[in-house]
Formats: C-alpha cells, sequence, structure tokens
C-alpha cells in the first residue's frame, strides 16, 4: 500500500498542476467511482483519494473490478487515518495523579457525587472480605475466626485491609497464648494430681507398715 508521504507528494503535484476537485466535478461525475472504492477499501467515500491528473481513466471504470485494478495501481487510494495525538492527554492525566488540577475550581457536584460513600463502603467490603476468604482457604484462621471477622467488618471495625492484618495476628497471638497457658495449667494440674497421688500412697504403706508391726 502507498505510504502517506507519496500520498501527499501526489497531493501536491495534482495542485502544482492546476486541477482542482471542484473543477473535475463540474466536468466529471465520479460519484460511481469513488462509491465502488469505497466500498472495496472499506471505508467512506470522503476517505478516497482520486488522481486528478488521471481523470479520463478512472472515469472508464465502472466496475469493481477495473476500480480494483486503478487501486492497485495507485491511482485511487484511501487517505490516512486522522491522528488524533493524546500526548496532552496523558500528561495532564500525569498531573492530575500528583494532585493538579482537582482544585475547587475544577470540581462539578458535592464529594459524594464525585465519589459515593456507598460506592467507596461496597470496594472496602470486597477488599476485605476476599482476603477473609484466601485466608480461609490457605489455612490461615479457621471458620470460627472467619465468622467473627466477617462481622466485625460488617460492622465498619476495620478502616483498610491493613488494619484487618494486623487484628488476624493479634488474635492469633492472643489464642496461641491462650493455649499455652492452658497447657501450662495442664501440665501444672497433672504434676499436683501426681503429686497427691504419691503422697497418698506413702501415707498408705506408712499406714500398713505400722499395722504389720503391731501385729
Amino acid at each position: 500500500m502507498i505510504k502517506s508521504d507519496s500520498i501527499v507528494s501526489s497531493m501536491e503535484h495534482s495542485v502544482s498542476a492546476g486541477a482542482s476537485w471542484v473543477e473535475i466535478e463540474e466536468v466529471v461525475n465520479l460519484r460511481t467511482q469513488k462509491r465502488l472504492a469505497a466500498d472495496i477499501l472499506g471505508v467512506g467515500r470522503n476517505k478516497i483519494w482520486l488522481d486528478p491528473n488521471e481523470i479520463s481513466e478512472i472515469a472508464n471504470a465502472n466496475s469493481r473490478q477495473t476500480v480494483r485494478k486503478l487501486v492497485s495501481d495507485g491511482l485511487v487510494i484511501k487517505k490516512p487515518v486522522t491522528m488524533h495525538s493524546r500526548a496532552r492527554a496523558r500528561e495532564l492525566n500525569l498531573a492530575r495523579r500528583d494532585g493538579r488540577h482537582r482544585g475547587f475550581g475544577k470540581r462539578k457536584g458535592t464529594a459524594d457525587a464525585r465519589m459515593p460513600s456507598q460506592v467507596l463502603w461496597m470496594r472496602r467490603q470486597r477488599v476485605l472480605r476476599r482476603l477473609l476468604v484466601k485466608y480461609r482457604a490457605s489455612g490461615k484462621i479457621d471458620k470460627h475466626l472467619y465468622h467473627e471477622l466477617y462481622h466485625l467488618g460488617k460492622g465498619n471495625t476495620f478502616k483498610h485491609k491493613r488494619a484487618l492484618v494486623e487484628h488476624i495476628h493479634r488474635a492469633k497471638a492472643e489464642k496461641a497464648r491462650e493455649k499455652q497457658i492452658k497447657e501450662a495449667m495442664d501440665t501444672k494440674r497433672a504434676k499436683g494430681k501426681a503429686a497427691r497421688e504419691r503422697k497418698l500412697e506413702r501415707a498408705a504403706a506408712k499406714r500398713n507398715a505400722a499395722l504389720a508391726g503391731d501385729e
């Protein structure tokens, strides 16, 4: 396909030759050729460029096959797509990320209209609940702690994910400490019970020995 610079050079050559499309269209009707070329190239009629220096040959093309030949010969060309640069828009967006162009004069609507509190609430709940599901699936928390934290999150206890993670760490540490204390108490209780049993056995042995001596 002929590049855009060749198209521009061809147009400049046509203009230098003194031919204008207004004068050409007054003499020759090329609407059919434009319509066929637009259909073949898959663009609109305004995107078709016809060579002003080859009007007679283009006017004789009355079939799709001949129009296709004109396209292959470069007499009928699809105009390049008009570029709409987003460089300025990208630069503005980058500045807005840094907080520029967001003052009171740039705002339209209330704070809740610009960013609804309900949307913020839903986003926060979904973040917290995704984390809870992930931790429960990986075994970091059990179903009982999941249920408790789910309702705490619904009650607006956690303002963000970090608060929830810190609460989970504290809850697990507290649970581990309670378990350790319980195990220590059980061990102490078992030792006391064993000591009492040994004491009773010694007392029974002394009593039996005393009875045997009396006999």
